[in-house]
């Protein structure tokens, strides 16, 4: 694809509008479509979205990940199981996600459980990740404090030496989770903040989708 004008498509997205006849019946459907517009927009990291998770004592926090595919009706993203958002997630297992694509006017929010995917499943990803970024995850205590940079940089160096010539494997603590939607928003501008807000729910034998004022 060309060189796309994000303003001109943003002011295109925003005359147009977003009207309940132009959802697909899957909100998974619409996502990846829209991702794929974002994408040929030129948008940095289209994937991206932010993952919230709850402390025990109800502390929200919140930061970014790629979602990479969807998995058995849900998307999926990789993480330390022993990071702060991998132990709250396993034992509180709610989250809204979002996806920001401010420049077109556009963000989905995705709310639901989480579950974590199956050994298998975690370990078909990992081996398909660079094998500098696969030695990343055994040298990073994730969201654990370390002495400085340095200590990091030879550790992994370390890492680096130990597996000359052979493989790395996928350490226990690392995985993936798998957003399970119940709640999924799409959101659009509009002129005079007038702006589209249709929500699918969860219904029987499918989604319902309504729309709300913004």
């Amino acid at each position: 694809m060309g060189t796309v004008d994000i303003g001109s498509l943003r002011r295109q997205f925003m005359a147009e509008g977003l009207d309940e006849g132009d959802l697909a019946e899957d909100p998974l459907v619409q996502l990846q479509a829209w991702m794929a517009v974002a994408e040929d927009a030129g948008i940095h990291n289209a994937n991206s979205m932010a993952v919230a998770s709850v402390s025990e004592d109800g502390h929200p926090s919140v930061r970014n990940v790629l979602m990479r595919g969807i998995v058995d009706g849900g998307p999926v993203f990789y993480t330390n199981y022993e990071s702060r958002k991998g132990v709250e997630l396993s034992t509180r297992p709610h989250t809204e996600a979002l996806f920001s694509w401010l420049d077109l006017e556009r963000q989905v929010r995705i709310a639901g459980t989480v579950a974590r995917l199956s050994p298998e499943q975690s370990d078909a990803y990992f081996a398909s990740r660079p094998r500098l970024s696969r030695l990343a995850a055994l040298a990073s205590d994730q969201s654990r404090p370390i002495p400085s940079r340095e200590w990091l940089e030879r550790r992994f160096n370390a890492l680096v030496a130990a597996h000359e010539g052979i493989d790395v494997p996928r350490p226990d603590h690392w995985g993936g989770f798998r957003i399970e939607p119940r709640r999924i928003e799409f959101w659009q501008g509009r002129d005079h903040r007038l702006h589209d807000r249709l929500v699918y729910e969860r219904a029987a034998g499918g989604w319902e989708i309504v729309r709300l004022a913004p």
